[in-house]
């Protein structure tokens, strides 16, 4: 079954957030809706900027680890501007 890293933006604290889910958009309505209560919750509206497609959970729990192990809002704005790499 397929998996996704998917990269969310906020305008409102101009902050980046990296997740994987099975469903990018339930995904991106779950961290708008009242429900969501973890970290993003304070940056509502949240935008989906980029998804990449993975073949399986493995994969894309992998690449999540790796974009935030960077630690690097440059590395996470190159993946959305010019995509994935990995």
């Amino acid at each position: 079954m397929p998996n996704y890293v998917y990269i969310l933006y906020s305008k409102s604290i101009d902050k980046y957030y990296v997740g994987k889910t099975e469903n990018p958009e339930g995904r991106l309505r779950y961290h708008n809706s009242a429900l969501n209560q973890i970290w993003t919750k304070r940056g509502k509206p949240w935008e989906l900027v980029k998804f990449i497609e993975f073949e399986n959970s493995t994969l894309s729990s992998k690449a999540e680890r790796f974009i935030k192990k960077q630690k690097s809002r440059k590395f996470i704005q190159e993946i959305v501007e010019l995509g994935w790499k990995g």
